[in-house]
């Protein structure tokens, strides 16, 4: 009987330790999980601004650029070589700037030791220019695709796609702007890198010589990074001439959701989203972007002050624990402004700013729906050889994207901008009631979106859509669609029977 006792009593000695161990551990995860930088940042660096992409004009008009994917090293901290991908340098790309109606060409040339794509993020084309992960690069070739700027101005952005690797060709530095322009345009700051300056925004974990892409514990969103870059500048300030300057934001981080603000809470005007201007300002003091994401927005400095651009906690109703591993509750010190002493002076943001070419929910012929839920759509995981989604060329549908999972996600459509008629049963907020080809979506959340299918049409070739957090995406959150004539059937691609 006394063995008996002893035997039950190290039995509960051990199962107490062993939750205390346990406890203990996930204590010690939680404790350490939230990341702050806000207010212990010294911004000790100019910020970089990439430079304008060269560019030749052929004897057909055809504006044409060069992008080399390379491998090389980047001294983010003095002394410290970071090995890193770039587009024509070591880290990011150039920004490619063309005119609406322009025809363009770029030649990409492959030069890293893998396979990869450049996908042409938010911008209208044929779907065998895309940049896809069915338009793959291999080492050493060289890619040009070629289509006319068929949009309004806009701000978007280039990145790899290759199915799979995408989460890990962007976080090692393979992303770039692309900027349309659409003339004449409104009396906006304008000049790049003065008073028009691109944001892109990227969370970061340095370790040793390389970026870290770990996902730690319970990060079920993916790469969550400690500390974060602006145009692959640590601690950056910007020094401001204009009263007036506009900040073209690019979430191109991997899985981050960012709430911008200054540290001030002053207001600022949004005067652009994914696909473009709104037709109207909307004065805001704060915008959300996801991966994915852009919003334009125009910030009025007083002489001689400084703000800092933050990023503040996610509130999106999420559970404690959720927010938590999802990165909701980190908070950053991203950028400053420096106000000269004196400054130029600037107009008012105009009232109004462009005419809105959105598709209209009452020419919609369709609707479709979208669940997003352990790592798949409508329960597939992304299969390469499979068409999910045929649609005809001319034809506006609505498509219902709706998150039924317990993690935030988000939603990109390849080739088109879409209007968002409603946003979890109500009414878009400002920040969403322009053009967008992404779209945020924490759990229980759903997105009416109406969209335009205007070609070109080609039943071989699909289209991407996709949850934008790249790790999802990697995972299998992805599908595809053509477009097709009217009574065409789609192809069948290699490996798929309908």
């Amino acid at each position: 009987m006394r063995t008996l006792r002893r035997i039950v009593l190290g039995i509960c000695a051990l199962a107490v330790a062993f939750v205390t161990v346990i406890a203990s551990v996930v204590t010690w995860t939680w404790s350490s999980a939230d990341v702050s930088t806000v207010g212990t940042t010294e911004f000790t660096r100019p910020l970089h601004i990439p430079p304008l992409a060269d560019s030749s004009i052929d004897a057909d008009g055809t504006r044409v650029f060069s992008l080399d994917m390379r491998a090389g090293t980047t001294e983010f901290e003095a002394g410290r070589a970071t090995e890193t991908w770039g587009f024509n340098g070591s880290y990011l790309g150039p920004t490619l700037r063309a005119n609406r109606g322009e025809k363009v060409r770029v030649r990409v040339r492959n030069a890293l030791p893998e396979a990869s794509t450049v996908h042409w993020h938010g911008m209208h084309l044929p779907a065998e220019m895309d940049g896809g992960p069915h338009q793959m690069v291999e080492p050493g070739d060289i890619w040009s695709p070629e289509w006319t700027v068929a949009q309004p101005a806009s701000t978007l952005w280039y990145h790899p796609h290759p199915h799979g690797e995408t989460e890990d060709h962007v976080r090692r530095g393979l992303a770039g702007m692309f900027l349309v322009d659409d003339g004449p345009a409104p009396a906006l700051p304008s000049t790049y890198g003065v008073d028009d300056l691109p944001v892109i925004v990227q969370d970061v974990r340095l370790r040793d010589n390389r970026l870290d892409g770990a996902h730690e514990i319970f990060r079920n969103s993916g790469f969550l990074g400690d500390r974060t870059m602006v145009n692959g500048t640590l601690n950056p300030y910007h020094e401001v001439g204009d009263e007036l300057v506009r900040l073209r934001l690019l979430n191109a981080s991997t899985a981050r959701v960012y709430t911008f603000a200054f540290d001030d809470i002053r207001p600022f005007a949004l005067v652009g989203t994914d696909g473009g201007l709104l037709e109207r300002p909307a004065t805001l003091d704060r915008v959300r972007l996801s991966p994915g994401e852009r919003a334009e927005i125009v910030v009025r400095m007083r002489p001689g002050e400084r703000t800092v651009l933050r990023s503040g906690r996610l509130d999106v109703g999420m559970d404690f624990w959720g927010n938590r591993f999802s990165g909701g509750d980190d908070s950053f010190d991203v950028l400053e402004l420096r106000a000269a002493e004196t400054l130029r002076t600037s107009e008012g943001v105009p009232e109004y700013l462009a005419a809105q070419t959105l598709p209209n929910p009452e020419d919609s012929v369709a609707e479709r729906r979208f669940e997003l839920a352990g790592m798949a759509i409508n329960g597939n995981a992304m299969a390469m050889d499979r068409i999910d989604t045929v649609v005809t060329r001319g034809a506006t549908e609505t498509w219902v994207v709706v998150n039924v999972d317990g993690q935030p996600h988000n939603f990109h459509v390849h080739d088109v901008r879409f209007r968002i008629t409603a946003y979890n049963g109500g009414l878009p907020p400002p920040e969403l009631s322009g053009a967008k080809d992404t779209v945020f979506l924490p759990p229980n959340t759903t997105a009416r979106l109406v969209l335009r299918f205007d070609g070109p049409a080609d039943p071989d070739t699909p289209y991407m859509y996709h949850c934008h957090l790249l790790w999802h995406e990697d995972q299998g959150m992805m599908g595809q669609f053509v477009v097709v004539e009217p009574g065409q059937a789609a192809a069948t691609l290699p490996g798929h029977e309908h």
